[in-house]
């Protein structure tokens, strides 16, 4: 009987068990997924988004800045190569100090703080539980902001430590540090009080990047490193700032925002696994690549070129994940300015990928080292992917912050192209441009002279991308600080790209009213 009696309770409990499984996994896999949806859950997102609201849109407003300051700083940076004499009597706008402030106010200001933002958002929506030790953030906000400005002006005045990504003297680099601390601070403890059991992948990301980020920029910022050593931490510091930082806030957007504005889950759990844990493994031992040729270890860069080649791995589990929950449901793309722009992102991260694994290899480095081929894939990393991915986040976050919403359509439109059309125009310039340049170099026949005059007609092609991407920039700070003085036209819907058939517009409310 005693046994009869077990065999019947764990005959019964296996449905209960099987059930409670199944939530665990659709919470993991679907941030949208409730057990019982409730009115209450209406009331709870907002919550949620009150605790939020004044850190993530001080993290947001002081990066809009940041984007308009670096955007300007780094036309100025493309026009120098093609009007070479353009402001050169002022010391403080030459190409060796006008270049890096660029490059660290884009990073550091623009994508560092608005990429903090959405992560506050997001931490507290998938956590369910509302933001604690807000007031961390603007201690935060303060000392980042400070770092990044008094950085960039040092950068300006001729003071710079030399290497790319660290131009800041230590100071400003110790503040933008404190600031980080204080900000993983405050996520970390909203983590801990989370009120659901397993976690959504874009908290994976988040996580790891808490972990990873302080780790590599304190270590990179110790000052113990000369010679060979330094340029090879140098170089580790470059890609790895890509690889736990950006990327991480790149993907944890992707993962988040495209089931969340189709109103269905993410396609595969385990894909969604094997992305994340080959991510990690493989990422971070990028970046000697870039010494090939270099007076470091051969071992050292052959592993650095496994590495990359091997991350094929998890950009494919990334691509198909978001590929197959999107497919069947690509006509949103012709309304949801959320879903464009992070639909391009995503794109735009395989793309990259694949390119940094194929640039990696030896017989490819001969022809593209040292060219503009190099400029070109960077920007589409950081701009085609990281920046277009937190657009269409902070076009999805802001009226549910603002309690506004976006007062022009017509300027998403303008935004999406010019930038979209502006970082096309700038990777294909400078990819083609690069490659030739890179072959002329190669031939000893060819005086280096001619190789500088035959890249001048592709540099134009940059000018003319950034320029622009600067006009995009432009129309997303009007309409971003519009949003917050709640100024324009009032609507009462959400912003669209164009207004959809009937049929259509009845699915669009439901998903809208379903995401919150």
């Amino acid at each position: 009987m005693k046994n009869r009696s077990d065999v019947r309770r764990i005959r019964f409990s296996l449905p209960r068990m099987t059930k409670q499984r199944t939530a665990r996994r659709n919470s993991a896999v679907n941030p949208d997924f409730s057990p019982a949806a409730a009115p209450a859950d209406e009331q709870s997102r907002i919550a949620l988004d009150e605790s939020a609201r004044t850190p993530t849109v001080v993290y947001f407003a002081t990066a809009v800045v940041w984007l308009v300051v670096g955007s300007v700083f780094g036309l100025l940076t493309g026009l120098k190569f093609s009007l070479p004499d353009l402001l050169g009597t002022i010391p403080a706008l030459t190409f060796g100090r006008i270049r890096p402030a660029h490059l660290n106010t884009i990073m550091y200001g623009w994508a560092s703080l608005a990429g903090c933002g959405m992560i506050v958002w997001l931490t507290t929506r998938l956590c369910k539980v509302q933001l604690q030790l807000g007031w961390f953030h603007y201690v935060s906000a303060l000392l980042w902001n400070l770092g990044v400005l008094g950085g960039t002006i040092a950068v300006l005045a001729g003071y710079s430590q030399g290497l790319e990504w660290l131009e800041f003297p230590r100071i400003f680099g110790a503040m933008i540090a404190a600031g980080f601390l204080l900000f993983a601070a405050s996520v970390v403890q909203t983590f801990r009080v989370r009120q659901v059991e397993h976690l959504y992948v874009s908290l994976w990301y988040i996580l790891a990047s808490l972990l990873w980020f302080p780790l590599l920029y304190v270590v990179a910022n110790l000052g113990l490193y000369q010679g060979v050593v330094e340029a090879a931490m140098n170089w580790w510091f470059g890609h790895n700032a890509l690889a736990v930082w950006f990327t991480p806030i790149g993907l944890a957007g992707a993962y988040y925002f495209i089931p969340k504005v189709l109103g269905r889950p993410i396609y595969s759990y385990y894909l969604g696994l094997l992305g994340f844990w080959a991510f990690a493994l493989f990422y971070n031992w990028n970046g000697i690549h870039h010494l090939v040729g270099g007076p470091v270890p051969t071992w050292l860069v052959t592993v650095s070129i496994v590495a990359s080649v091997m991350m094929v791995v998890p950009v494919l589990a990334v691509a198909v994940n978001h590929h197959l929950t999107t497919v069947g449901h690509f006509r949103m793309l012709r309304f949801s300015p959320t879903l464009r722009f992070v639909v391009f992102g995503s794109m735009s991260y395989t793309a990259v990928s694949f390119q940094g694994s194929l640039e990696s290899i030896r017989s490819f480095q001969e022809v593209a080292h040292f060219t503009h081929y190099t400029i070109g894939h960077a920007h589409l990393g950081v701009y085609g992917f990281l920046s277009m991915i937190l657009f269409g986040a902070m076009y999805y976050i802001m009226p549910r912050l603002a309690r506004w919403e976006w007062p022009y359509p017509s300027l998403i439109k303008a935004h999406f192209w010019t930038t979209a059309i502006g970082i096309a125009l700038y990777v294909v310039t400078m990819s083609i441009g690069g490659w030739i340049q890179g072959l002329q170099m190669n031939d000893a026949a060819i005086p280096f002279i001619d190789v500088v005059q035959n890249t001048k007609l592709w540099l134009w092609g940059r000018s003319i991308g950034g320029t622009l991407m600067l006009i995009g920039h432009l129309i997303f700070a009007y309409q971003f600080f519009s949003i917050i003085k709640r100024a324009g036209p009032r609507r009462f819907a959400p912003a669209l790209f164009r207004e959809p058939a009937p049929i259509e517009a009845v699915r669009i409310e439901e998903r809208a009213a379903k995401a919150g």
